[in-house]
């Protein structure tokens, strides 16, 4: 999953980033209003995490700017304030989920995680390429059957090629949705990981090198 963090404590963004980092999500982290809106409709995420009190724009300026702009991406609000009005003005501005601080995170990854199955609703769990089956839902990459173990690095690459087979993907378009735009990488980063997906899937698949344009799986002939 690719989560945008909008928050200006940068404690609790450090602290959340790490523990999402380890379940093996990518994260990129805004720390105010305007910030986050720009990331949101500059980034491919899969779900916001955005804090009501925020300098600059509030949460529910930020989220009527992201819906009112057509991002229907899901926002899970958080918020010191337990008052049901606030509740209700934060969804009724468009928020799909409300949690209120202080908070579990083992709480606000099940919600995060409730809001990436309802939005995935009607794309395929199981990706097919040749010999090579992917399972969204147990994680689980098989070659003819055999189990193959990936890293989450490995795996979120290996899935940005299944869901595009036979596009072309550039260096660019393949950091922001395996790494994140604000983390820092290794310069050789995408030419390391492609050479470790191609030494573990072997002849099963073939990712083609587009010279001075980026990287293409190339489809299996039926």
């Amino acid at each position: 999953m690719r989560i945008l963090l909008v928050d200006d404590d940068q404690s609790l963004v450090r602290v959340l980033r790490q523990g999402l980092v380890s379940e093996g999500c990518v994260v990129s982290a805004a720390h105010d209003g305007a910030e986050g809106v720009r990331l949101a409709m500059s980034t491919d995420v899969d779900v916001i995490v955005l804090d009501v009190m925020l300098p600059e724009m509030d949460g529910h300026e930020v989220l009527k700017s992201l819906r009112d702009a057509g991002v229907a991406t899901p926002v899970l609000l958080l918020t010191a304030r337990d008052a049901v009005s606030d509740r209700v003005s934060g969804l009724e501005a468009g928020a799909d989920d409300y949690l209120t601080k202080p908070f579990a995170f083992d709480e606000l990854l099940a919600r995060i995680r409730a809001l990436h199955r309802r939005a995935r609703r009607g794309e395929p769990e199981l990706l097919v390429a040749g010999a090579v089956t992917m399972d969204r839902t147990s994680h689980e990459v098989r070659i003819d059957g055999t189990s193959v173990d990936l890293t989450p690095t490995e795996y979120r690459l290996l899935e940005l090629l299944l869901q595009n087979p036979g596009r072309l993907l550039t260096r660019q378009a393949i950091l922001s949705r395996v790494w994140g735009y604000d983390i820092d990488v290794a310069p050789n980063a995408v030419e390391q990981y492609i050479h470790y997906l191609r030494t573990k899937l072997g002849q099963t698949l073939t990712i083609a090198t587009v010279r001075g344009a980026g990287y293409r799986l190339d489809v299996p002939a039926a």
